[in-house]
């Protein structure tokens, strides 16, 4: 049963941030983000921001995880980590702040050696070149670059001066454009340092001479007022000795978020677009979003990336970790399948095809939802949506508080995803100290206990067990149940009986994947048509059947690795390449099967 369903199946620990902008507010959410994944000694490790643990898999499907010692900065934020001779190397990063370097011959026991660090970065990315030497990437603002620099393999001194390597460029990017689907253009430079003066006038401070707190964050302030994308989260991969640097942009917060990548023959550069970019693209489905990650490849010769999905709805940080199926083609392109990204995938545990199709189908999406109890417009039906950032909630306390859903027809149901939220959170403080500074917070490591019953039947009157975690010690907010050989049932109920802080139960997913009795779709008639900014394309399908579509584009017929998952009729795509030419095909899914559509050239 080697299944996997994005977001990862793992413990994501709550934080307890205090919004300073909004008269103190408490926030409360789970958040794990910025993934390095490595594997070392033949097992794999997924070290995520603000997480204090690693999570540690033989499989990459089952994950384990274990608190990381006390001493490493398990409060700054994007954890780089690296396999470099017979160590780990690990560094996290702080704005503003020299960051250290650690290593380690023992992940989860330690020790880790400190290595004093003796310059400031933010997002880092170490790299070690098949020569012995390293370099050092870096950096995480709208309107600076990714830097990076020689380092010395004993000291990590930086060797010379860093060197300037990616910027933004949303004018002509429209996938680093910010707002949801890509939707905000940028300012002008004119603009923009209007705008910055108005601000400082308006806090009262001196335009000419800013206090040294707003100086010190001027470009993010400016960034904000430009509506330009956030650069950041640099990952080096190496492959046939060619150089492919990637970053993300242009936003955690947006759908939107996704890693892009340049190609050099040098490892400091110069660089050039990837033909590919982005190649880690996620804007729609579930749980959307597949920006800042790492690359890597398994023990088969598989590669994979993981990145960050987002939920955003309790805070900005409100994140998880999806991993998808990753590789070069035959002309060197970088690609990652992620059309059908938070679908049940099978991991092989032998070499991976990147472009398989799912083996189940969603069922139960729009279908009728009940539930022992709503609370006002979190109700039942928020379950069968697809949207993470919606959910059931019961009304009460109580345990066993239950949402059911009905799949209409009896079906043949392989695997259930249960996806656990939270909803303004009945808490007034934090239960520990929210540590000052820039990343002001406190990380909950209570572990605690999410506890469920799952149930199925084919009349709604008698029910058979599917999964009992009465009895659970884990919290696994993202559950993943998987039937391989197939149960029958037209109802499946999940009864929750405990969940972190004696929340009400809130489901955002009761997800149900499997096989159902009818047709598959018929291939969908639709229209692709070019903007006059090059970077967006206005998509309108009629499909017959269909429950949804994956809009699938990319620099010629044979290679349409972009795609974007969506449940409408009409999709305004705005993550162009303006002087690229496309194609474009449009395949439609329901819940019996897949249908590919005809590919055109964009016009």
């Amino acid at each position: 049963m080697n299944y996997v369903c994005n977001p990862l199946n793992i413990d994501y620990r709550y934080q307890f941030n205090v919004d300073q902008r909004n008269g103190g507010i408490l926030q409360i959410c789970r958040e794990a983000a910025d993934p390095s994944m490595i594997m070392f000694k033949g097992k794999y490790y997924i070290f995520a921001s603000m997480n204090l643990k690693v999570w540690v898999s033989e499989d990459m499907v089952k994950w384990d995880s274990y608190f990381l010692p006390d001493n490493l900065p398990l409060y700054d934020y994007a954890p780089d980590v690296r396999v470099i001779g017979d160590y780990v190397y690990f560094s996290a990063s702080k704005k503003g702040e020299i960051c250290d370097f650690y290593r380690t011959k023992d992940v989860i026991n330690g020790p880790y050696e400190k290595i004093p660090g003796t310059f400031e970065f933010w997002d880092p990315n170490i790299f070690a070149d098949d020569d012995g030497r390293i370099y050092f990437y870096w950096g995480c603002d709208s309107m600076k670059p990714i830097y990076g620099v020689e380092l010395d393999p004993e000291t990590l001194h930086q060797i010379g001066e860093p060197k300037e390597l990616i910027f933004g460029d949303p004018h002509k990017k429209g996938f680093e454009r910010v707002g949801e689907n890509n939707s905000t253009l940028p300012a002008s430079d004119e603009e923009v340092e209007a705008a910055f003066r108005h601000f400082l006038f308006s806090q009262g401070a001196d335009p000419e001479n800013p206090p040294a707190q707003l100086k010190a964050y001027e470009s993010a302030i400016k960034g904000m007022f430009a509506n330009r994308p956030f650069i950041e989260g640099a990952w080096m991969t190496k492959h046939n000795g060619k150089y492919y640097l990637q970053y993300a942009c242009p936003g955690t917060q947006y759908n939107t978020y996704a890693d892009g990548y340049y190609e050099s023959d040098s490892p400091l550069g110069p660089f050039t677009l990837g033909a590919n970019a982005p190649y880690s693209f996620s804007p729609g489905g579930y749980m959307p979003g597949a920006g800042h990650g790492s690359t890597m490849e398994d023990k088969h010769g598989n590669l994979w990336h993981t990145a960050t999905m987002r939920i955003s709805k309790n805070h900005d940080f409100e994140r998880r970790v999806g991993i998808w199926p990753a590789g070069f083609d035959a002309d060197g392109e970088l690609v990652c399948n992620q059309r059908y990204a938070t679908w049940p995938m099978e991991v092989t545990g032998d070499k991976q095809d990147i472009w398989a199709n799912p083996k189940w189908y969603l069922l139960n999406y729009g279908k009728k939802a009940t539930a022992s109890t709503e609370a006002g417009e979190n109700i039942a039906a928020n379950v069968c949506d697809e949207n993470c950032q919606t959910w059931w909630k019961a009304d009460t306390k109580e345990a066993g508080q239950w949402v059911m859903v009905d799949l209409g027809e009896s079906m043949d149901v392989r695997a259930i995803q249960v996806d656990f939220g939270d909803d303004k959170i009945d808490l007034t403080e934090a239960p520990g100290e929210i540590r000052p500074g820039t990343q002001a917070r406190f990380i909950d490591d209570t572990v605690y206990k999410t506890r469920w019953i799952l149930e199925a039947s084919i009349d709604g009157e008698n029910f058979t067990v599917v999964e009992d975690k009465s009895q659970a010690d884990t919290d696994l907010p993202h559950d993943f149940v998987v039937r391989e050989d197939g149960i029958s049932a037209r109802y499946i109920r999940l009864t929750v009986l405990e969940v972190p802080y004696n929340q009400p139960a809130t489901v955002s997913g009761f997800r149900i994947f499997g096989k159902g009795n009818g047709e598959a779709p018929k291939a969908v008639k639709f229209s692709a048509v070019r903007q006059d900014n090059k970077i967006d394309m206005e998509v309108k399908m009629e499909g017959e059947g269909a429950t949804g579509y994956n809009i699938l584009w990319g620099e010629s017929p044979e290679k349409l690795y972009h795609s974007w998952m969506t449940y409408d009729n009409n999709q305004r795509v705005s993550a162009l390449v303006a002087d690229r030419e496309y194609f474009v095909r449009v395949d439609s899914f329901n819940e019996n099967g897949i249908t590919e559509g005809e590919v055109i050239k964009l016009q």
